[in-house]
């Protein structure tokens, strides 16, 4: 047990080690031997995990969905507010987030590692059917669809707050978001109980420290 826990470990510090560089650099510009150095370790134990830089790119990217940065809801539609609250709040912070923006748009080299994307949005679009046979959204809304209009509009909005306030305005930008688009797919009953104010990411990932006592890292909060 405890050489699985080191093994884990050491497999995240590769992860962070290579997030920090291609969040810097760019995936072209990235090279194996500045990760190994920003990671300290030797070439076995990061060649151990991931043997090329196309596999680091993809473990980078396959990291960016943590089920841990959101609490399971009674309401899926709060939990879905949740996800993108979050996220919006850890961006700024979190460079295997920030990693995994500048990977997915790199059109390129996105044909050899994918692309974070396809799995937000079948995450989004898994929340919304729950939320949909809950009875918390309109008959009419398609999840699937709705999911792929959601995380284009969020990723667009991430890109402007990048450009405009280096992400100081993303969690309001996101609120506006959510404020626009669940009127158009909420039943009336289920939005009047939401909370899409600015702050709730803030309080989401202060929830989930409290709930274990342990503090949340930069990498993971």
């Amino acid at each position: 047990m405890a050489q699985q826990e080191r093994a884990i470990r050491t497999r995240r510090a590769v992860i962070e080690a290579a997030a920090a560089v291609f969040a810097e650099r760019g995936y072209a510009a990235a090279t194996m031997a500045e990760i190994l150095q920003r990671a300290g370790m030797t070439k076995g134990a990061l060649y151990f995990h991931f043997d090329s830089k196309e596999m680091l790119a993809r473990g980078v990217i396959e990291a960016q969905v943590d089920p841990a940065q959101w609490a399971p809801r009674e309401l899926k539609l709060q939990e879905w507010i949740d996800v993108g609250m979050t996220l919006a709040e850890r961006i700024p912070s979190d460079v295997v987030l920030l990693a995994g923006i500048r990977l997915s748009a790199d059109m390129q080299g996105r044909t050899r590692f994918g692309s974070a994307w396809p799995t937000w949005i079948g995450l989004v679009a898994k929340l919304l059917a729950e939320a949909k046979e809950q009875g918390e959204v309109l008959p009419h809304v398609d999840p699937e669809e709705t999911s792929q209009a959601f995380v284009g509009a969020w990723v667009g909005t991430q890109l402007v707050s990048e450009a405009e306030a280096r992400w100081g305005d993303l969690s309001q930008r996101v609120s506006v978001l959510y404020n626009l688009v669940l009127p158009a797919i909420a039943t009336p009953a289920a939005l009047m109980r939401l909370d899409t104010a600015p702050d709730r990411g803030t309080r989401v990932l202060a929830e989930l420290q409290d709930s274990d006592g342990t503090p949340l890292t930069p990498a993971e909060a």
